[in-house]
C-alpha cells in the first residue's frame, strides 16, 4: 500500500507569498541512498502529523561540501556552500531541520563564515521541541520494553554535543535503553566521517565498523538505534558482517517513532 506523501518546495511557498515554519534539509543520502530515503520519508510522516509546515528546497539543494572540506579540497566546499547560501538566503530561510549530523554541523558552523546564518536544528532535537509543545505524540507501541542500544553520531554528538534529545525520544519510546561501553563523550565513530564513507579502508587489523558493530552487538540489542544516514549504513553493513541482518535492524529514530504504531 502506498501512502501519498505531501512535500511542498520553497518555490511554491514563494508563489503564495508564504514562508514556511522550517526548512527541511533533506542531504545527499536522504535524497539518492535507497536506505535513507526511508528515514527521509519517516520524518515527513512526522511532520505532517505534527501540523509543521514545512518546505524543501527541492532541485535547489545542492550538496552542503562537507565531503569535499573533510576530504581537504576546501575549494570545492566554499564554491558548493556559496552556491547554497546564495539559494537559502535568497528565500530569507532562518530555520532549518535536517536529518544528518554531517549537513548540520557545516550549516550550523561553518555556513556562518561564508554568509549563512541560520537556526540548524538536528531532526531529533526537533521531534523533541514538538513533543514537548505537545504537537507529537509518541508512545511506545512496538518497541515498548526492546532491547535498544543507540549509537552516537559523531557530528552530533562529539562535535555538538548533543546527546539527550535523540535519548529523551528513545525514553518515550519505552525501550530498554542500554548503552555501548563506548558512548556519548567517548562514543566511537561509525568509520564513514570525515569522508572516510567514500574511500576504501587503510590498512590495518579491522575496519572501524566492525569494530563498533561489535560494540553494539555486545549489549544484546533487539535493534540498533542511529541518528545519521552515514552510520545507519555503516552498521547496516557491520550487522551484515556479523551474519545478523535477519534479527537485529539498525533504525533511524524517526523511523522509529514514525512506525510505532504500524503493524
Amino acid at each position: 500500500m502506498s501512502e501519498t506523501i505531501k512535500v511542498p518546495t520553497m518555490a511554491e511557498y514563494m508563489a503564495q507569498g508564504k514562508q514556511p515554519e522550517v526548512l527541511f534539509w533533506v542531504g545527499c543520502a536522504g535524497s539518492f541512498d535507497d536506505r535513507a530515503k526511508k528515514i527521509t520519508k519517516a520524518f515527513v510522516k512526522l511532520l505532517n502529523n505534527a501540523g509543521v509546515e514545512f518546505a524543501v528546497l527541492g532541485t535547489e539543494e545542492s550538496c552542503t561540501g562537507d565531503p569535499a572540506k573533510r576530504a581537504g579540497n576546501e575549494f570545492l566546499f566554499q564554491m558548493q556552500a556559496m552556491m547554497n547560501i546564495q539559494v537559502l538566503n535568497g528565500y530569507e530561510i532562518k530555520k532549518i531541520v535536517t536529518a544528518c549530523p554531517h549537513c548540520f554541523n557545516t550549516l550550523k558552523n561553518e555556513y556562518p563564515d561564508l554568509g549563512g546564518n541560520y537556526q540548524v536544528l538536528h531532526h531529533t532535537q526537533f521531534l523533541k521541541t514538538l513533543l514537548e509543545e505537545g504537537r507529537l505524540k509518541v508512545e511506545g507501541g512496538k518497541f515498548k520494553g526492546k532491547r535498544i542500544t543507540y549509537h552516537d553520531p559523531c557530528y552530533l554528538g562529539r562535535a555538538n554535543g548533543e546527546y539527550e534529545a535523540p535519548r529523551d525520544l528513545l525514553k518515550k519510546l519505552e525501550v530498554e535503553l542500554i548503552e555501548m561501553k563506548r558512548c556519548k563523550t567517548k562514543g566511537l565513530c561509525c568509520g564513514a566521517g570525515g569522508a572516510q564513507m567514500f574511500k576504501e579502508a587503510e590498512s590495518g587489523d579491522k575496519e572501524i565498523f566492525v569494530e563498533r558493530t561489535e560494540e553494539a552487538l555486545e549489549t544484546k540489542p533487539e535493534a540498533i538505534a542511529a541518528g545519521c544516514p552515514f552510520c545507519n549504513t555503516m552498521l547496516t553493513d557491520g550487522v551484515k558482517f556479523k551474519e545478523k541482518q535477519d534479527e537485529i535492524k539498525v533504525l533511524d529514530i524517526a523511523e522509529m517513532i514514525a512506525n510505532a504504531e504500524d503493524l
